[in-house]
């Protein structure tokens, strides 16, 4: 092989590289003066994350209300509502655009809610599962904490 297609080819491994390594880690944001972290999305995208947000926080009205009431299979429904299979509605090209550390808040979250949800429905333990969300809201203020979410104007 010659010196230029070499050459070639190690500049098109860095871009495929540095792809990666945009879409994986480094996401679509900006810091901002808050101190908070920017994700720039389209429309859709932002609707489609704050859609998840307010099913959180319906999830987390209804859990309370079954904890409250000892009601275990509300709170079971509810944190299993919430939980990874609903994660498979996110298109792979807004992931790409997400910063990997809201993913991996974002993974968490769900993965706690399914532990919560098999947690209550083994142990029905209204204690341990208010515990168990007190712990998850974390990731909640952590989130909110660190990002904001702005539309582009495509």
């Amino acid at each position: 092989m010659n010196k230029k297609c070499l050459t070639i080819i190690i500049l098109l491994l860095l871009v495929i590289a540095a792809s990666i390594y945009k879409s994986m880690f480094q996401g679509s944001a900006l810091n901002i003066t808050d101190g908070r972290t920017t994700i720039q999305l389209s429309h859709d995208e932002r609707d489609l994350i704050q859609a998840e947000m307010r099913a959180f926080l319906t999830s987390v009205q209804q859990i309370t209300k079954g904890i409250s009431e000892n009601n275990m299979e509300l709170v079971t429904d509810y944190a299993r509502k919430v939980g990874r299979a609903t994660q498979g509605d996110v298109p792979t090209t807004l992931t790409a655009k997400l910063p990997r550390q809201f993913k991996q808040l974002g993974f968490d979250t769900h993965t706690r809610f399914d532990q919560l949800a098999l947690d209550a429905d083994d142990l029905g333990d209204g204690n341990h599962a208010l515990s168990q969300l007190s712990n998850l809201m974390n990731n909640c203020t952590s989130c909110h904490a660190m990002y904001r979410i702005e539309t582009t104007s495509k």
